[in-house]
């Protein structure tokens, strides 16, 4: 069990299916979190979108919500195994969204580093996307995402397998994935710091929005200090428990005003 779980900010259920190893449970009540805190947040769209969540083992199986089910149903024990094309590896009354498993497979199969992958497409976020230049990086926010977006071509919705290339190459070694004209895939190495890259994301997309209502020019920050600012978000996340912390105290303010999750 990891950090965040200690104060109680991760609800594990009582009983835990005696197939499924501590490890797997563990991830499986994180991840149902994450499905709770995006609703939480009202990033959610009805039963669409999906968040993703790498198994521990070489097969790259991962964890997946099953479609038809809103994100407040969402449990522990209802979250779909799948492999990399998006089959069920073990049995379940639900089946998966297939226009998640193109996305999903393909960043979960090229990608050792991932371990999570969120899509969303909140209207800040998709009024950006639809922007030839995409995000600017002179709020505080979006300056902390500079160099590390990447922009995939809008084909249609995710469906079909010889898109999968194209998706990876478009993300290459980054961990934003900004879909054109359609939304965002933020891609980290644990859920913790998936729903912390999220954020960041989203109230960039937030700001930018906003900073063009107002009349007047903005103030454009030099590259060297979006730099700086990127170093230093990439050193917090990666050298200290930050984004464990962010996420527990999430959970907990979400536990406090609706309750237990499941």
């Amino acid at each position: 069990m990891n950090a965040l779980a200690t104060p109680e900010a991760v609800r594990t259920p009582v009983l835990r299916p005696s197939h499924c190893s501590e490890e797997e449970w563990a991830l499986r009540c994180e991840l149902a979190e994450c499905y709770h805190l995006i609703d939480y947040f009202g990033w959610t769209e009805g039963i669409f979108n999906h968040i993703s969540a790498r198994l521990p083992g070489p097969t790259h199986q991962y964890l997946v919500n099953p479609f038809g089910l809103h994100y407040t149903e969402v449990t522990p024990a209802n979250l779909l195994k799948v492999d990399l094309e998006g089959n069920k590896v073990e049995p379940s009354p639900y089946e998966g969204n297939p226009a998640g498993f193109a996305l999903h497979g393909a960043l979960h199969e090229a990608r050792d580093d991932i371990r999570c992958i969120i899509h969303t497409h909140t209207t800040p976020i998709s009024a950006v996307a639809m922007k030839q230049d995409g995000f600017d990086y002179n709020n505080f926010y979006g300056a902390q995402l500079f160099g590390r977006v990447g922009y995939h071509t809008f084909e249609g919705i995710t469906l079909y397998d010889d898109e999968k290339p194209r998706m990876v190459a478009s993300l290459g070694d980054k961990h934003i994935l900004v879909l054109r004209n359609h939304g965002i895939a933020v891609a980290e190495g644990s859920i913790a710091k998936a729903i912390f890259l999220l954020w960041t994301v989203q109230r960039a997309a937030e700001v930018q929005c906003a900073a063009a209502a107002v009349p007047g020019a903005n103030t454009p920050l030099p590259d060297a200090v979006k730099q700086k600012c990127t170093e230093q978000t990439t050193m917090l996340i990666r050298d200290s428990s930050f984004a464990d912390r962010f996420f527990a105290g999430l959970v907990r303010k979400m536990h406090a005003e609706r309750g237990p999750s499941w």
